[in-house]
């Protein structure tokens, strides 16, 4: 972390981008994309797929603290992972 880190500020600002959200939430900045994509969080405004996406704090700041979401976006990551290695392996060692 750095001195720049959210988790220092007195006061949250209003809109966090992909780091800070995932820094508060206690995720990697990439697997925001796998929460995203499970739809366990939803960015602000209706921004292209390819374009920033920023969060709102109130709204992030109360997943952080509610345990059935918590686990639910980390078994979501999990699977992802989970589901890329496998695939990964299949098309490495692909079985005759």
């Amino acid at each position: 972390m750095n001195e720049k880190s959210a988790l220092f500020l007195l006061r949250l600002p209003a809109r966090l981008d992909v780091n800070q959200a995932a820094e508060l939430l206690g995720f990697l900045p990439h697997e925001v994309t796998v929460l995203l994509r499970a739809g366990l969080l939803k960015p602000l405004g209706k921004p292209a797929s390819n374009g920033h996406k920023f969060f709102s704090a109130v709204e992030i700041s109360a997943l952080s603290e509610n345990r059935d979401w918590l686990d639910k976006a980390t078994r979501a990551v999990a699977r992802h992972w989970k589901d890329r290695n496998l695939t990964c392996n299949q098309t490495k060692n692909p079985r005759h």
